[in-house]
């Protein structure tokens, strides 16, 4: 198919999936600054009840979608998709952000493009008829039960057990940092069924019923104020072997594929904040100084190269390829965007961002400082990050391993 049949098929999409979206949201119209919510949150201030409350609304959102044909795109029509091309789910998504939809939080992108493909990847028939297009459409929501006290950038080091007993497994250990623990039907749980063999060959994957008894929840408050994340405790917990997520001894590989999906999807990440900074920067009611000047400049620049950056990811992924430094680099240019965001607010609003005076757009902004430092770690430290791309671009020495 040649280039130009291929921007006129999507050029024919987008205007059909913009005729859907007209006829289910109103257009988003540029606001007046002052007006509307001025949350420019890293991680939602929400009690357990306003989470569930937000989550209905998205997942009908996602529902209504999904039964008419706009879900899962690029997946096979036995779950809902349509066998498209990813350069027609990014049309969609470009189309779906001129519309007032409800906005996604991280646990739709967890059940919908990390879990719901592992499951399709390493689960029997049974668990992808069960469990794969149900979560596509948001009739199961899913959680990561992976890091752990001493096991965050080293998921090898999980102490989480999961012992067979007759037919089936017990599981006893300890997570944290999970996201969407409360509103979630199925976890993905790392767990150590072999300790005789290395780290890495001795993990299990489970799907683990966050209703199950022996599973408990309790949220883990941030310095933000909020509790987004939770710790999970399971404690004799009870599975059959059905719920186990590919092959005995294999779980490092299952790991691996949610991990991969889920720095694919942080390109993203700080975007939407640095350009409400860029707002900031043009309403503040007074000249800016030079230093200010420069800081926002600097903004708009970086933001720019990680849009870019995310766009040749998605060619990667496009022309049917793996990418590897390429979602690292974009990784690590959102987490750096996020940090000279709050660079930049901290410098224009000084002693105001502080102070809650009431006064729309400043006081709201602690949100943002005090939770950026966090995506550093989440989704694959930075750390992490540079040594994937000293390893595989620059060539140099692996890090010795344990």
């Amino acid at each position: 198919m040649s280039t130009s049949t291929v921007s006129s098929d999507v050029r024919a999409f987008t205007a059909e999936a913009t005729a859907w979206l007209s006829s289910v949201a109103a257009p988003r119209t540029s606001t007046t600054w002052g007006e509307g919510s001025d949350s420019v949150a890293v991680f939602e201030n929400w009690t357990p009840e306003e989470e569930r409350r937000h989550t209905d609304v998205i997942r009908d959102y996602e529902r209504r979608k999904f039964d008419a044909g706009w879900g899962p795109l690029d997946w096979p029509a036995e779950y809902g998709g349509r066998d498209l091309p990813l350069s027609h789910v990014l049309a969609f998504r470009r189309a779906e952000d001129r519309f007032d939809v409800p906005r996604r939080t991280e646990m739709f992108s967890v059940t919908q493009q990390l879990v719901a493909p592992t499951i399709e990847k390493w689960g029997t028939p049974d668990q992808r008829a069960t469990y794969v297009r149900a979560m596509l459409r948001t009739d199961l929501m899913a959680c990561q039960l992976f890091s752990e006290t001493e096991a965050g950038s080293d998921l090898a080091a999980v102490r989480t057990r999961a012992v067979r007993d007759d037919d089936g497994w017990v599981l006893n250990g300890h997570k944290v940092w999970t996201s969407g623990a409360t509103v979630s039907d199925i976890g993905v749980a790392v767990c150590r069924t072999d300790s005789s063999v290395p780290k890495h060959k001795g993990l299990t994957v489970f799907l683990v019923p966050m209703d199950a008894e022996g599973v408990t929840i309790r949220p883990i408050r941030q310095m933000t104020g909020g509790s987004s994340f939770n710790e999970v405790y399971l404690e004799n917990v009870r599975l059959t072997d059905a719920h186990r997520l590919g092959p005995e001894g294999q779980g490092w590989q299952v790991a691996l594929t949610v991990l991969a999906a889920e720095r694919l999807d942080g390109g993203n990440l700080g975007l939407a904040n640095a350009d409400r900074a860029v707002e900031l920067a043009r309403n503040l009611g007074r000249p800016l100084t030079e230093i200010e000047l420069d800081q926002v400049a600097d903004l708009v620049v970086h933001s720019h190269v990680q849009r870019v950056t995310a766009m040749r990811v998605a060619g990667v992924v496009v022309s049917g390829r793996d990418p590897g430094p390429e979602a690292s680099v974009g990784k690590l240019l959102a987490t750096t965007t996020m940090s000279r965001t709050s660079a930049a607010v901290r410098r224009m609003l000084g002693s105001d961002l502080v102070s809650d005076t009431g006064e729309w757009g400043t006081f709201a902004w602690t949100e943002h400082v005090l939770g950026a430092p966090g995506y550093r770690i989440a989704g694959g430290t930075d750390e992490i990050q540079h040594n994937i791309i000293a390893e595989r671009v620059l060539g140099l020495p692996r890090e010795p391993r344990p």
